[in-house]
């Protein structure tokens, strides 16, 4: 870029997700703030503008990423592997997407840059794609009111409003949509990074664990979803609750289901504090829930008692109508 503040250039007129979309990647990729103090942004058709800027997206009719031209409505644009063809928020997604979420991201997190970029590209990004193109390798493109394409479609103004004409119409909507495309991608950025650090704080747990039958977590997070991903052999998983109670958790024999590998014992069913006390042998049990997908004692250790004395326990079948497993 040259020394002067740099120039963003997409096209005028009306616009779509994609283009906002990548402006918002932008300006998080190169740490830029507002139009117009640290950068320009031009919308623009003329030719002779788009050459001079130094980043181009969804207009051109030229992909270069080495050069910063992301368009991608001329013939041989670059498409996925699969055949899905790019947006402009794909292609900018391509260069500048693991940039944009380490700038979200806190320091000592910075190495799940690369997994969370991945992982919103498969989920997000390429869902503009395909709506920005109406292609998807899965069938018809299928939209809603609440879609975050048709939401920043929504900025655009009335074809019979006061600003809906003129080389600027449109601008100051752009901007808004911009804004609110940020917070969405935030938001997402910060949801997926939980999903990678609840997995590597699992997997750690798990691996620190006296007995691979039983996950001990220090705090509550997500950890269903990780025993299946990689095939762990857990039974229970012990974790604080809100109130100050342990869970003991039973985990279910696949996705969805309302069974579990290894209901907590029969004897235990629907049984509270000092009943549960006295069938169980552990001093503070609190409750196991009668469908004995669930319990809790007031310590770790007591819940950890449970979850041992369950496995020591003869073998039982799982209730017919057993309830979901927490977690």
């Amino acid at each position: 870029m040259s020394d002067a503040l740099p120039v963003l250039a997409t096209h005028s007129g009306k616009f779509h997700c994609d283009e906002v979309l990548a402006y918002t990647v932008l300006r998080l990729a190169l740490g830029l703030g507002a139009a117009g103090a640290d950068h320009t942004l031009v919308r623009t058709r003329d030719m002779a503008a788009i050459e001079k800027a130094d980043i181009v997206w969804d207009v051109g009719s030229v992909f270069d990423s080495d050069k910063n031209r992301f368009d991608h409505h001329q013939r041989g644009a670059p498409a996925r592997e699969d055949g899905t063809p790019y947006s402009a928020a794909g292609l900018v997604w391509r260069v500048y997407g693991e940039r944009a979420v380490a700038a979200l991201l806190d320091a000592g997190e910075a190495g799940l840059a690369g997994q969370v970029a991945t992982r919103i590209d498969e989920t997000m990004i390429r869902r503009v794609d395909e709506i920005d193109n109406g292609v998807s390798v899965h069938g018809p493109v299928k939209t809603d009111t609440l879609s975050l394409s048709r939401l920043v479609e929504d900025f655009n103004p009335a074809w019979d409003s006061a600003g809906a004409n003129g080389p600027s119409a449109g601008d100051a909507q752009f901007m808004l949509a911009a804004e609110m495309a940020a917070g969405v991608l935030a938001r997402r950025v910060a949801a997926v990074r939980s999903v990678f650090a609840a997995e590597n704080e699992v997997l750690a747990a798990h691996a620190a664990g006296a007995d691979a039958r039983i996950l001990v977590l220090e705090r509550g997070m997500p950890w269903k979803n990780v025993i299946f991903n990689h095939d762990l052999p857990v039974l229970f998983t012990i974790s604080p609750a809100s109130n100050g109670n342990w869970m003991v958790d039973t985990v279910p024999p696949e996705p969805g289901s309302f069974a579990q590998r290894l209901p907590l014992p029969e004897a235990w069913a629907g049984l509270q504090n000092a009943e549960l006390a006295a069938a169980s042998g552990v001093a503070d049990a609190v409750f196991v829930h009668v469908r004995r997908f669930v319990g809790a004692a007031k310590s770790r250790d007591g819940a950890l008692a449970l979850a041992n004395l369950a496995l020591a326990a003869p073998a039982s079948a799982a209730p017919a109508s057993a309830a979901p497993a927490a977690g």
